[in-house]
């Protein structure tokens, strides 16, 4: 899921310790899943570095994550036929966790799952059983479009992960860069623990 950058712009591609923001979260997201995407809208090749399929929102515009969770079940469904459940997550989340998708796969069983972290849940951050397509539909054409609501109508299970420690410093594992002063406490955990590929192989 690609959100909007308050200052203008995709937040996801804001400088983070030498990469843009998706590249951290695709770091993490990668060895869990067997195929990647991005749901995002307006023109692909913003993207093209990260040779991922890029898929856009279906229907009128601005409607919202649940769009996009919508976008990404036709696809799946339609490219990955061997696929029966999806896992989103936000583009400004740098530190997910390890096992994320193996977790909540084993919490959800043939439902769908949330993470959660401090006591809050994250519900953009989800496996989602495609059998779930039809009903989430009809959420959009009734312009019901919160994601915490359409899980909950679900009864999806909302699965606590632990913090983490960088550098130090206990940070939630879905910590997520909403402002400037996010992005750099985000980037001063990660600016010592994260090489650039061209140094790493340099």
């Amino acid at each position: 899921m690609f959100p909007a950058n308050p200052a203008g712009g995709d937040k996801g591609l804001a400088a983070l310790a030498g990469q843009p923001m998706i590249a951290h979260v695709i770091a993490h997201l990668a060895p869990q899943v067997p195929r990647l995407i991005i749901n995002a809208n307006g023109d692909p090749e913003r993207f093209a570095h990260f040779g991922l399929e890029v898929v856009q929102d279906a229907g009128e515009p601005d409607q919202g994550p649940l769009a996009g969770l919508l976008a990404a079940m036709a696809w799946a469904e339609r490219s990955a036929p061997d696929v029966s459940a999806i896992l989103s997550v936000s583009t400004d989340t740098p530190f997910l966790p390890a096992d994320l998708a193996a977790r909540l796969a084993a919490e959800a069983g043939t439902g769908a799952a949330i993470a959660a972290s401090l006591g809050r849940v994250h519900p953009v951050i989800g496996l989602w059983p495609l059998s779930l397509r039809e009903s989430l539909e009809r959420a959009l054409s009734e312009r019901r479009r919160s994601v915490e609501k359409f899980a909950r109508q679900s009864n999806a299970v909302a699965v606590a992960f632990a913090p983490v420690t960088i550098e130090g410093q206990t940070i939630d594992p879905f910590f997520n860069a909403n402002t400037p002063e996010d992005l750099a406490k985000a980037h001063a955990l990660l600016a010592s623990t994260f090489r650039p590929k061209e140094q790493a192989n340099g």
